[in-house]
């Protein structure tokens, strides 16, 4: 649809569609912060690291045509600007700020004549149809079995159809308390955490890969500071996940600096924290490479909170969102369904078993009921494509209880334990094959 005159300001306020035959793409995908556009020819558009501005030719003809198109469909974050350079667009004069700033678009532009200059006749959004592969399988690690005194290192495969198998003994680092994901659609990656010694918990940066069949590597070196009590989520549809927030021992402060990992398990430099600073945070993703960090208990005061903070394709982390639901800390979080995902459990003044869903949009629905035992400090996943599994915790003493979660959000009683009972390990997906 054609933009709209505010201010004197044209904004788009539609998003994209469709390129027209015989135009001479150029193979170059357009990363720079300027481009001067040819007439009857097509550009990719990839503003993941910036905004780009767009010169216009200074003469057309009628008929002209030039189309651009969002490659990373990264329009949202990065706008383009358009500079008519001395022509006009849709009847207004280059003293009009054309910006187009909605992620998927396409804008088909033809030059219509010297009244009404270069008029939009396609700026639609196309649909992001692929979506990456879902996890089969998923693994338990690490944890404590005295809720923090002593650290373990075993691990437990989740097949899928959600079976927890015994034990498999350790092969990193005894740890707890660290961040999980999954990364590059079919493996795991688990990095941070405390030692849990009972000489004095020091924290850590190191990471451990899980292999698409569920084998545990020995410790790695990693990046960023040394935290424990954050979370992590997969974003973007490459693969890629983020760790964030957290709990400093050797400075006694929580923390919200995050750390993206690529599609190849490599953990990057901290970024600037976003959001109220907390731990005993979860995260998991929704919608298509989509992801949401909620709860915790906020550093500053102690506080337990349900504020949430939003996740984008690319991996931004947004501003706090209110918090819906009773406020709680050392919760889980599981995905299911087809986009969809859950807080579970944790304590809200008392071992829960409160969930609140999280919509394919990411909205944080009121507090529900989930059946099962009352715990904190657990872990969840998704398992079987669709469907996800919350386990293990404290209430008291460690756990090693299961609950399966249905494709529509049922959360079924317990599963009797299988391997060792603790708490404050992590679970995370991996494997497309069942």
């Amino acid at each position: 649809m054609s933009g709209i005159v505010q201010n004197n300001t044209v904004r788009s306020s539609g998003i994209i569609a469709v390129a027209a035959g015989g135009l001479n793409w150029d193979s170059a995908v357009i990363t720079g912060s300027t481009l001067s556009a040819e007439a009857g020819k097509g550009y990719f558009i990839n503003t993941t690291s910036n905004t780009c501005t767009i010169t216009l030719p200074g003469s057309a003809e009628v008929g002209d045509q030039i189309v651009f198109m969002d490659y990373a469909r990264t329009w949202g974050t990065n706008k383009i600007i358009i500079d008519s350079n001395g022509l006009n667009y849709q009847g207004q004069d280059d003293s009009y700020t054309v910006e187009y700033e909605t992620s998927g678009e396409t804008l088909d532009i033809v030059y219509s004549g010297a009244t009404k200059g270069w008029i939009p006749q396609n700026d639609d959004t196309v649909a992001d149809v692929p979506s990456p592969p879902t996890t089969q399988k998923a693994i338990m690690i690490f944890g404590s079995d005295d809720n923090g005194a002593t650290a373990t290192g075993v691990s437990n495969l989740i097949s899928s159809s959600g079976v927890v198998a015994s034990d498999t003994s350790a092969v990193a680092t005894a740890k707890m308390m660290m961040m999980a994901a999954t990364y590059g659609f079919d493996k795991a990656v688990y990095a941070f955490g405390d030692n849990g010694s009972s000489a004095g918990n020091v924290n850590n940066n190191t990471r451990n890969l899980v292999s698409n069949v569920g084998v545990v590597a020995s410790d790695a070196s990693g990046a960023g500071t040394a935290r424990s009590g954050g979370a992590a989520t997969e974003y973007g549809t490459s693969g890629q996940a983020v760790m964030a927030f957290g709990y400093i021992t050797s400075s006694n402060a929580g923390t919200s600096v995050s750390n993206l990992v690529s599609s190849s398990g490599v953990v990057a430099a901290d970024t600037t924290g976003v959001g109220t600073v907390r731990y005993y945070v979860a995260a998991g993703r929704y919608g298509v490479g989509l992801g949401i960090f909620g709860f915790g208990q906020i550093a500053s005061n102690g506080n337990p909170t349900a504020i949430t903070n939003l996740v984008s394709s690319s991996g931004v982390i947004a501003a706090d969102t209110s918090g819906v639901g009773t406020a709680g800390f050392s919760r889980s979080f599981a995905e299911y369904g087809d986009g969809l995902g859950m807080f579970g459990f944790g304590n809200n003044s008392g071992y829960s078993n409160q969930t609140n869903r999280v919509s394919n949009t990411g909205v944080v629905a009121s507090n529900g009921q989930a059946a099962g035992t009352g715990r904190m400090d657990g872990a969840g996943s998704s398992y079987g494509g669709d469907k996800g599994i919350f386990g293990f915790g404290y209430n008291g003493s460690a756990l090693g209880v299961t609950n399966l979660v249905s494709n529509t959000g049922t959360v079924a009683s317990d599963t009797s334990a299988v391997g060792d009972a603790r708490a404050k390990g992590e679970m995370a997906g991996y494997s497309n094959s069942a």
